[in-house]
């Protein structure tokens, strides 16, 4: 694939630290497309802890130095955090699974924190001319498309993740027509998160090759497409 068009500009993926965000994180580095990339995350410089948003506005202010500083303009924000499974407990496969602690885990990951995100760092975004804010979803959270059940907190919490992606879009075209939010499925990537669930026969694609996929779609996305569920594919999937 071709590298991305050359954007002056500000990049900052939140999430780097994932299979997924390092690889996103290291593509756009190499390809020049953007001015400065930035890296946030639980272990960055300027930390990120979606359980404390004093933690996520600190983290907006410093992107807002930068960008006073260096005169440039935030122009992508690509946020690739996400949780499936772990020490908080496990995708359920019966409403007999059903967990508290699991559940408000996955909605903090998965949800609340990007919808933090979109409050302290959409009004960085600039008023005028193209940009993206483009957020790690699943096709496993569209409404439409469930056939097989189960996985009642990550279905659910990525559900309403497009949701906010949907309604953040409304209000940010208001704000810039030039701009596009969307939710974007990177299919089963080779990271811990899928390693445990990735099936025989399933296509599972490592994490350099599905992010050069979906900076791919970044790049090709114009305004109509804002507020969508896209595949790596740049196939748009039903909510």
């Amino acid at each position: 694939m071709a590298p991305v068009a050359q954007r002056p500009g500000l990049a900052v993926v939140v999430g780097a630290g994932g299979g997924l965000g390092a690889a996103l994180l290291a593509q756009l580095q190499a390809d020049g497309s953007y001015a400065r990339v930035l890296a946030l995350g639980r272990s960055s410089e300027r930390p990120i802890d979606y359980a404390q948003e004093a933690s996520i506005a600190a983290a907006a202010q410093a992107v807002a130095g930068i960008c006073d500083q260096s005169g440039l303009e935030l122009r992508l924000l690509l946020v690739a955090s996400g949780f499936l499974h772990g020490e908080a407990g496990q995708p359920e496969r019966s409403w007999s699974h059903l967990d508290m602690a699991y559940l408000q885990h996955v909605f903090l990951v998965n949800t609340l924190g990007p919808a933090l995100l979109i409050k302290h760092f959409f009004p960085l975004l600039p008023k005028r001319g193209r940009c993206v804010a483009g957020f790690v979803s699943a096709r496993v959270g569209s409404i439409a498309d469930n056939a097989l059940g189960g996985w009642y907190g990550y279905r659910a919490s990525k559900a309403a993740l497009n949701q906010l992606v949907k309604t953040a879009s409304i209000e940010l075209t208001r704000r810039n027509p030039d701009s596009v939010c969307l939710a974007l499925h990177p299919g089963t990537v080779d990271t811990a998160l899928s390693q445990p669930f990735a099936k025989t026969g399933l296509k599972v694609r490592p994490p350099q090759q599905a992010a050069r996929e979906l900076l791919g779609v970044i790049t090709a996305v114009q305004p109509a497409d804002t507020g969508t569920l896209m595949d790596y594919q740049g196939q748009t999937l039903p909510f």
